[in-house]
């Protein structure tokens, strides 16, 4: 009988192991079958776009109103810096 915090021994499976490569290999395989889906099928990037632009139709980040940006330049005078 093993306690709680004895190690499985070599030839005993480790169910915890096994899930958690489980747990990492299926997302990643389907990450994989993802990118290799949509590099075959170049219309789904148009898909996307299209559906991604129909989702902020109505937004716009700067209003047509707006004022232009006005970049402050700085000057070319060189002052003299004195510490009493």
């Amino acid at each position: 009988m093993h306690g709680p915090f004895e190690k499985a021994r070599k030839g005993e499976p480790n169910i915890h192991q096994s899930w958690s490569m489980k747990l990492v290999a299926l997302p990643l395989l389907l990450l994989i079958a993802l990118i290799g889906y949509i590099v075959s099928h170049p219309e789904i990037a148009k898909w996307v776009a299209d559906g991604v632009g129909a989702e902020f139709a109505g937004t716009v980040a700067v209003p047509e109103s707006a004022p232009p940006t006005q970049i402050a330049q700085p000057g070319n005078r060189a002052r003299a810096v004195t510490a009493h």
